[in-house]
């Protein structure tokens, strides 16, 4: 079975949480609503999902974002011999990186 690029993956990956929390910070802006359609749409078809939900979380699963998440937060997995050591928070998104609107 043929995958996608791991690095396209995670570009688009992060661009769709980029702007799934703009729509929620401001879900009557159209523009908003219709990059993050946009974007909803590019991931499921790289990860071969009928919906979104399900394309991110295949995609956090073909990039293990979800161990990363953990970590970000400081729940990182204990090693048999240590106790578990907080880990440094992840470097935040920036939405206007891809090109949002400033709305307001």
């Amino acid at each position: 079975m043929l995958h996608p690029e791991r690095r396209a993956v995670a570009r688009v990956l992060d661009r769709y949480r980029a702007w799934e929390r703009l729509v929620l910070d401001h879900p009557s802006n159209g523009t908003v609503r219709r990059r993050f359609e946009a974007t909803a749409y590019t991931l499921c078809v790289l990860m071969a999902q009928r919906t979104s939900r399900e394309a991110a979380l295949a995609a956090e699963r073909y990039l293990g974002v979800a161990l990363r998440r953990r970590r970000a937060i400081g729940v990182a997995p204990p090693e048999p011999d240590r106790p578990p050591q907080p880990t440094p928070p992840a470097r935040p998104l920036r939405p206007e990186a891809y090109g949002a609107v400033p709305v307001g």
